[in-house]
């Protein structure tokens, strides 16, 4: 029992992939003995993730998250293992299973593997935010097996929390980092703006984004993003919660924002189009399955799972 007490700090609901009740016990992280004791107990719990999906029950309407005893691996195909910390008693670690070639077949007893985002809004809050982790702290291993001081490989240490370099002469470490982006509902004579992005589906629309340059406050951020993909100049920049975004390492943390003038002046490398829309309108299209990605149908906002479908929810409901 790791003696973790969950408290609760939201006056809302947290945003989803958010879970203060996960105790990552980080004090375990430095236990050599403990981890490799507790990677082959018969409680411990494997969180698997293949080539960035993750393993869901099809079968369940709510696509439960789906972990796995140890003694289900061939961990001679596991490239990277983390500790992840304790969900009630039982420890769960990550592992890529990216090696295994028919990933599928093989866990087929279990579940099968799918994008989280395409599946997000269906998945329990508890298992979102596992299943998110799993991923982000997998892809962040991916991308630095080499030192980016001297360039020799690296090797995974503290349950998977600091990589080192293996060089002698250098020992640089790394450390799972979170790229900070700021995401924005902006506001005018009761409508809100949403626009399509160039990568976008033809008839999908959201909220503005963008990352945090070095030398940036997050309003500073707000401010210049609203500004360069749509040309307009907002104020009264305001906080309103932040949501943990492994897709692949991102924390959104999102604002609200009035705009001083309604007129577009629209980047188009960035922004194909862009509209203020009414409440009214945005309930009529808001729609709480599965993300789909397919180019024709009606227009659609975000899934309900993410940061930016809560900023869209929280300013339609003030108007109710």
């Amino acid at each position: 029992m790791s003696g973790f007490r969950p408290f609760n700090y939201f006056q809302f609901p947290p945003n989803r992939l958010s879970d203060p009740s996960f105790d990552r016990a980080s004090h375990r992280r430095l236990d050599e003995a403990w981890l490799e004791v507790t990677l082959r107990s018969s409680d411990t719990r494997v969180v698997p993730v293949w080539r960035g999906r993750s393993l869901v029950d099809p079968n369940d309407p709510l696509k439960r998250g789906v972990t796995v005893p140890v003694d289900a691996l061939d961990w001679k195909l596991v490239s990277d293992t983390v500790f992840l910390g304790f969900a009630g008693d039982q420890p769960h670690f990550a592992v890529d299973i990216s090696s295994f070639e028919a990933a599928t077949g093989h866990f087929e007893q279990h579940g099968a593997f799918e994008d989280m985002r395409m599946i997000g809004s269906l998945l329990r809050n508890e298992d979102a935010a596992l299943l998110a982790y799993a991923k982000g702290m997998l892809w962040w291993h991916e991308r630095h097996r080499f030192c980016g001081v001297c360039g020799s490989q690296t090797q995974s240490v503290d349950g998977g929390h600091r990589r080192l370099c293996t060089n002698e002469a250098c020992k640089a470490e790394q450390f799972p980092r979170s790229d900070p982006a700021v995401i924005m509902l902006v506001e005018h004579d009761n409508k809100c703006l949403l626009a399509r992005g160039a990568r976008f589906p033809a008839n999908f629309i959201s909220v503005l984004a963008g990352f945090v340059e070095p030398g940036e406050s997050l309003e500073d951020t707000v401010a210049r993003e609203v500004f360069e993909e749509c040309g307009v100049r907002v104020h009264d920049i305001t906080y309103a919660s932040s949501q943990p975004w492994p897709f692949p390492s991102s924390l959104m943390l999102g604002f609200r924002a009035k705009a001083d003038d309604p007129t577009f002046n629209l980047d188009p490398l960035e922004i194909l189009e862009a509209g203020w829309y009414t409440r009214d309108f945005v309930r009529e299209i808001a729609t709480d399955g599965p993300m789909s990605l397919e180019p024709n149908g009606p227009v659609r906002i975000p899934p309900k799972f993410s940061i930016s479908r809560r900023l869209i929810d929280d300013w339609v409901a003030e108007g109710d």
